[in-house]
């Protein structure tokens, strides 16, 4: 199994990010795939950003990142996007792929929003 995330950076306030994971080495379309984040800090723990089924048409967002925030994925490219829109300092983390019923973490992607 095989995450490989891409897209972070240094972004201003309000302003925009892609964020991509390609995944290999499972069948891709099977599974729910998410993306969480952890913010710089000690005792910050990974926290969900977002969610989607295996078919794209469910997806789910903590009320941090409702309505600014969408995931989606390509089953025929093996990729999962988040687009993040409207970012905030507070969206400053480490923004990690994750494939919760292999437990199979990505090596992140990191996200700084700052002027």
């Amino acid at each position: 199994v095989q995450l490989v995330e891409s897209g972070g950076g240094l972004v201003q306030p309000g302003g925009s990010l892609r964020l991509s994971c390609a995944a290999s080495g499972f069948t891709f379309s099977n599974y729910v795939m998410s993306w969480y984040r952890q913010a710089p800090g000690p005792g910050k723990g990974r926290e969900l950003v977002a969610s989607i089924g295996a078919a794209g048409r469910v997806t789910n967002y903590p009320d941090s990142v409702k309505g600014r925030f969408t995931i989606t994925r390509d089953n025929t490219k093996n990729t999962v996007a988040l687009q993040m829109n409207s970012l905030k300092p507070e969206d400053t983390a480490d923004y990690y792929c994750y494939v919760p019923r292999l437990d199979y973490w990505g090596q992140g992607t990191q996200v700084t929003v700052s002027s």
